[in-house]
This record gives C-alpha cells, structure tokens and sequence, in this order.
C-alpha cells in the first residue's frame, strides 16, 4: 500500500462538505473571537502560547527584555534505525505462555523481561530543536499595558506593551504554506528596535555559523539514543533578520539589530529523515530554499496565507454553550474561577483550541501527534514523548473525524502504514507469525516489539486498536478508494491474530497470551494474563471491520468466513460478581492493586467501541456504570478525558460535566490550557474535545442521536458543521434543554435514523439533499440544497 496523497485523504472528508461560509457567517455575531490571553509573560513552559504548522512547532513566551520561542521540528528524534526485537523471544515464547497458563505470572513476568521485551528495552525519544532568543538593549522603562495571547481563528500568537511612550508589537505563526516559523516586531516610535537575536540548538553535536550579516545557520547531528543507539540524523537551522530602517550586523554568534523601526525574524528547521530506514535527506538545502522563498514576501503576506489555510480546517466547525465571555478577564483567571462557577464558554473555548492544537500539530505529509503534540523541551522528556499506542496516540485522533479535521488524521495513517512494515518483522521473528502486530509504544524508528517492560510492553493489540481508525475515516466518508488502501493493513492485522490466538484450557474460548489489560496489575503478582477483556473487544472489532471492508470490496470470501468463525470463539465481555464488567478474563478486579487506576481498558466496548451500546446491551452497559463508580472520576488528565466520554455514551450528560469540570481546573489543564497529566501529554485536551461532541452528537451506522447526554449546565446553544458517520453533516440548535433545529446533508443516498430522546425518524436521504427538522418530535422534510 503506498502512501496516501493529500488528495486520496481529503475524499473522506470531502464526501461530507458544505460551504465554509455558512459556517462562518453562523459563528460569527456578537460572541468574538477565540483567544487565549494573559496579563504577564510566560514564567514557565506550561504558560507559554504553542504555534505549530504540522512540521514545526514554537512555544512562545512574550518576556518584555528577553523573548523566547522554544523550538521543535518533527522529525528530530534521538537515535537512528534499529532493530528492537529480542532475539530470545521466539524461543522464549512458548514458556511464557505455559507459565501463564499455570498461573505463575510473576515467573512469567520475570521470563518475559528477560526474553521478549525489546532489545534496547526503550525506545527513542522525541527532541527539542533548541531556541530563539531575542535579548532587547537599552535602557528599559516602566511596562504598561501588557497583553499576551494566541488567537486560534487566525494562528497568530502576540505581545504587545507600552514602555515610556512607544508601543511595543510582537506577532508569531507557523506558516503551514511557507513552512517557516515568522516573527514580526514592531515599534509605534520610528527607530526604537534594538535587539540581539540568538539561535541556540539543544543536541549535543552542533555548530553555530553567519551567513552574511543577516542570518545564523545552526546545524550538527542528533543525540545519541537509548542504549548507545548512535545519531543517525543531521539537522539544519536557519533564522534570517528583515529589518526596515537601522542596521543589522552579525557576530560572535548572534544578530544585532540597531535602530530599525520594524523587524521581521524567519526560522526555518529540517533534519535528514526520509522515513524510518532513509536518512539521506538534504536539511541545508531544505532550509535555504524555504527562508528564500519565504524572504520574498512580506510579514502581512505570510500571515494573510498562513491564517488563509488554518481557517480552511479551523472554520469547518463552530460550537456555542451558551455562555458569554467577559473579555476583561484572562484566560488563566477564568480557569480558576471555573473551579466554583461554570464558564460554558471556557468549554467552547477548550474544545475549538483542541482543535486549533491538532491542525497544528498533524498536518498531511507530518509526524503523528506524539504524547505532546509537537512541543517539548526537553531532551529526555517524560515517557519519551512517543506513540503510547495503548490509548493516547488513538486519543489524540478522537475529534479528527467528527470535528471535521479529518486531513489532520494523515500521519496517523502514515504511521500505522510504517509500524504494519516494521510490525511484519516482529510477527514473524517474535511470534513466527504471519500479518503484524505493534505492541504498546512505537517512535519514529517504528519499532513494535514489546518496550520498557513486560508489565507494560507486553500487550499485543496496538496495532489492532490502530485499525479501528482505518475504519472510522471509512465510515464517516465512505470513501471507496481509501477502504481499497486501508484494506491490506487490517487484513495482516487480523492474519496475525488467526495465527496467534490461544484456545483457553478450562473455556475453549481463544484469547491472547502473553498480554496484559494496560499497566493494571490484577493482584496474583503481574500484570500479565491471558484474554484480556479489552483485547477480545478490540479483536471483535477489528475482524468485523476487516469482514464487513473486503463484503464492500468484494474480496477474500474464505478470510471473511475464517474470521466470522474465529470471533464465535473469543473470550466474552463478561458482567463479575460486583456487577462490573470484568476486565480480565477471571473475576480478579476486587483483588486487583490499585482500585482506582487510572486505565479503564475494559470499557473500550463502551467508547470509542460500541459492543456496550446502552440502547442494545442494556446489561452490559448497567455493569459498565458499576466500574466507572468503582474506579472513580478523578484521576489523571487524560483518564478523566476518557471517562467524560464514557459517561456522555452511558447518555448520563449532567455526570459527564461534572466530569468535565474535574478536567477544566488548574489540577489537570495548565495555565496555557495543555493537559495535565501531570506532567503535560497533549491527548486529555483532545480527549475533552471528543467528549464534548459525544455529549452532543453520537452516531452509528445509520443512526444520528441528538442531544443524547446534554448537561443542564448547557440549555441553549448550537452546533454546526459536525461530522456524522455514513458521509452526513449536521447543524443542530436547542434552547431550553429541548432540541430546536437540525439540519442534516449527505453525501451519499441512503436511509438515517435520526433520534432525539425517546422520538426516532427513520427516511431517505439522497445525496446533495438537506434534511431539516424542527423541534423535540423531529418534523420535517427534505429539501435540495
């Protein structure tokens, strides 16, 4: 399967679209822009704003004396390629299995660390590129009238303040077109910019250069990684100075502007990565070419086309809670007041720069979103800031499809294309297996052998949990041509499994071993077992998903028939004798260590799966609350994220925002309104962006639930330009907690269901028809757009 052009990728998406400037005009009145600000500078990395074009990120500080932009480029990661998989484990395999088998998991564990975990057992880390620094001379005066703030309509992050006088402008973006990160400086009294500028890199092996009196060209060789894995990238890094009026010179390291009335600073930044096994790109070149092209426009021209292709994505969607935002108070401030007074726009406010983060950290032809997006700083930075592929990278990608982001989702799918390569290696010298497997951490390298340790590592199924994504961006476009490609990669997902499976001795159900429900130890010495409950509903997905795209395609009738059989004999979701739904194949969850872990890996079938629809498996779905009670609402960030979506699929809206709230406080979000693990790990804001619509909007095949788990805190409001599955959009509109309006277009001709409470309407939709509706009772017809 080659990879997917913009265009293959944006079919999906398009198959749903509608004008943007009905959305526009629908967002716009009196309800302002969306913001972010601040009264004082960033004193800690958590403060500081991020802007980011998919490949390039920056976090900006907005010090008065002495502004920094912490930098990052996609693809600078620790190491070089490698081969992690242990060379023991195919003969270390079978014992581990018997062991579990006997019940002897802390044996099993031990042996399982030994002789399957990988080989470096860590994996490589996400890097930081280094800083700009811009230390401002002269005699400095009294500050007043500080502002700092990010506006997520148009991409730009800007400071601005008055010293004795003049006015001081700064504004920053990534530009997603120019690919180079701009800085303007401005000053209100003609002459008054005087700066040094510094381009400090942050790996070890570097070197700093002029390039005439105007430009610094950093460049070197990344760190080494994990284990001595040696440093197999170079980078390059330019940053160029415009000024208009003064002087700029250069030496000793750095640029000095002297005199000048405005400033503009181009940061371009690249390394040598192709793909996990080429290295041989050219980043001199790469970043000449992009500050030349960029240096032949203007400051407004680069942010008129930057802004121009982030409203493409950004305006697609517009959400209105009812609430009013006084523009008097900052945004860090409103943060705290929210944790004794509820602020529905500080909700809209978290969903749209949710939002606003994915389009500026995953962009076609990017990285995947990593466990910070796109921004770190450090060099050895928390987990490090890979594909934690047991939940977090699939967070990440939530609101893609349904928040109308669905390009966004592009390296995602690059990923899951590289990892089925690399994870064929892995099957087959780890499990003697046909397909590919990934297991529970991947990085750039690709690696898919079981990292850091068998408690953790040891978890088959990421790559099975990845597929479910393939099918989604199916589902909500309906776009052939895709499924053709996505096709082959759930296939060797599922020809892995048919060769792996294990029949339970005392059940004859099949079920996986080794494997572990995530990071949870059931309390017999491990965290290993067989038959997870989370893995045979991943796996029931995945073989439906698989059978149900080769019907459509009309391919591999006998796969299709071996994979409806094989589902027959997985290992049941099962209700345990607390009434909860068990999360290991055995009724272990009383005696488990930690009650209130944070992993709630046995409610996949509830969200983002559907196997415990409320509405079907009312039993299920029972037991399903019975565990969320039990394990609690107040965990870290990104649990509570995944739990505000749990509740909102249970329809149980008013607990779903209490949740919400928990997430919305200074405990779990970050003045700059990041993700509080702690520490910082991007997925809970993306995970509260999804809960948000599912609280909103669910849909499933051809059914279109309204309204389903609306809090009262919320009883007037609208939504616009959300994706439903089967190739549909909608706007919909309440007041008084009732359903107002909804108006439905497709994008394919067949029947929806659309429901709202108890009352249910089932008709026909031709492509290119709207559907409007009014009201509770859903009345109405269709209409021609």
């Amino acid at each position: 399967m080659t990879r997917l052009t913009r265009r293959q990728v944006a079919a999906g998406a398009a198959a749903s679209a509608v004008a943007v400037s009905t959305r526009v005009q629908a967002k716009g009145g009196t309800r302002g822009k969306h913001e972010l600000w601040y009264a004082q500078p960033a004193a800690q990395w958590v403060e500081a704003l991020p802007i980011g074009n998919g490949r390039l990120g920056a976090m900006v500080f907005g010090d008065v004396s002495a502004e920094r932009l912490q930098l990052n480029e996609h693809t600078l990661w620790s190491g070089g390629p490698y081969d992690p998989v242990n060379p023991r484990a195919q003969q270390g395999l079978g014992p581990v299995r018997a062991l579990i088998a006997e019940g002897r998991f802390a044996d099993a564990e031990k042996l399982a660390n030994e002789a399957l975990v990988a080989t470096p057992p860590r994996e490589m880390a996400y890097q930081p590129f280094g800083d700009l620094g811009i230390r401002f001379v002269g005699k400095q005066g009294t500050v007043s009238g500080y502002r700092r703030s990010l506006d997520l309509d148009d991409a730009i992050a800007e400071t601005t303040f008055e010293i004795d006088g003049v006015r001081y402008h700064r504004r920053v973006l990534a530009s997603p077109v120019d690919q180079v990160i701009a800085l303007e400086i401005t000053a209100s009294k003609p002459g008054a910019l005087n700066f040094d500028l510094t381009l400090t890199p942050a790996q070890t092996v570097n070197q700093v250069v002029h390039e005439g009196r105007d430009t610094l060209k950093v460049s070197g060789r990344n760190n080494d990684g994990e284990a001595g894995i040696p440093g197999a990238l170079t980078f390059c890094g330019r940053a160029k100075v415009m000024a208009k009026g003064g002087a700029v010179s250069g030496e000793g390291g750095q640029l000095s502007v002297r005199g000048a009335d405005r400033a503009t600073i181009l940061v371009a930044l690249a390394t040598s990565y192709r793909r996990f096994d080429d290295v041989s790109g050219d980043p001199d070149a790469t970043t000449r070419g992009q500050i030349d092209r960029a240096a032949r426009k203007s400051f407004e021209r680069l942010a008129r086309d930057a802004s121009a292709a982030h409203r493409l994505l950004f305006d697609r969607v517009s959400l209105d809670l009812g609430g009013r935002t006084d523009p008097a108070v900052p945004t860090d401030l409103r943060l705290a007041r929210n944790e004794t007074t509820d602020d529905p726009a500080l909700a809209e406010l978290y969903f749209q720069y949710a939002r606003y983060l994915l389009i500026a950290c995953s962009r076609p032809g990017g990285q995947t979103a990593n466990l910070q997006g796109l921004w770190n700083d450090q060099v050895k930075p928390p987990w490090g800031s890979n594909y934690t592929i047991n939940i977090n990278t699939q967070m990440n990608y939530w609101p893609a499809e349904a928040g109308g982001l669905a390009e966004c989702a592009e390296p995602l799918f690059d990923l899951i294309k590289d990892i089925s390569e690399r994870g064929a290696v892995t099957a087959r010298q780890m499990y003697g297996a046909r397909g590919w497997v990934a297991h529970h951490n991947t990085d750039l390298w690709r690696g898919t052998a079981p990292f850091d340790h068998a408690k953790a590592g040891l978890w088959p199924t990421g790559g099975a949990w990845l597929c479910l994504h393939l099918w989604d961006r199916y589902d909500y476009g309906r776009d052939k041509r895709f499924l053709a490609r996505a096709y082959p990669l759930m296939r060797g997902a599922c020809l892995f499994f048919l060769d792996t499976l294990q029949a339970d001795a005392a059940t004859g159900w099949l079920v996986t071993s080794p494997s572990v429900s995530p990071e949870n130890r059931h309390g017999f010495g491990s965290t290993l077992c067989a038959g997870p409950t989370m893995d045979m509903q991943i796996l029931r997905d995945l073989f439906d998903h698989t059978r149900e795209a080769a019907r459509i395609l009309d391919l591999d009738p006998d796969l299709r028939a071996e994979l409806a059989k094989t589902r027959e004999r997985l290992a049941p979701t099962r209700i345990g004798a607390q009434g909860q739904i068990m999360e290991w194949k055995d009724d272990w969850d009383a005696v488990a260590v930690d009650p209130k872990h944070r992993h709630v890996s046995h409610l996949y079938g509830l969200f983002p799966s559907w196997q415990m629809d409320p509405a079907v498996h009312p039993d299920l779905a029972a037991a399903a609350r019975r565990t969320l009670e039990t394990r609690g609402d107040k965990t870290t960030g990104w649990a509570i994220a995944w739990r505000i979506n749990l509740w909102a699929r249970l329809k149980d809206g008013n607990h779903a925002h209490d949740v919400l709230r928990l997430l919305l406080a200074r405990e779990r979000t970050y003045p700059n309104l990041f993700d509080a693990h702690p520490p910082f790990q991007i997925d809970g804001n993306f995970g509260g962006a999804a809960a948000i619509l599912e609280m909103l909007v669910q849909s499933k095949g051809e059914i279109v639930d309204l309204l389903p788990a609306l809090p009262s805190a919320w009883p007037t409001g609208s939504l616009r330009g959300v994706r439903v599955r089967n190739a549909g959009e909608l706007d919909l509109t309440w007041r008084d907690g009732k359903l107002e309006s909804v108006t439905l277009r497709c994008a394919t001709s067949d029947y929806r269901t659309l429901k709202c409470g108890e009352v249910s309407r089932r008709i026909f939709v031709r492509a290119g028809e709207r559907v409007v509706l009014a009201g509770p009772s859903l009345q109405g017809s269709a209409r021609a757009s």
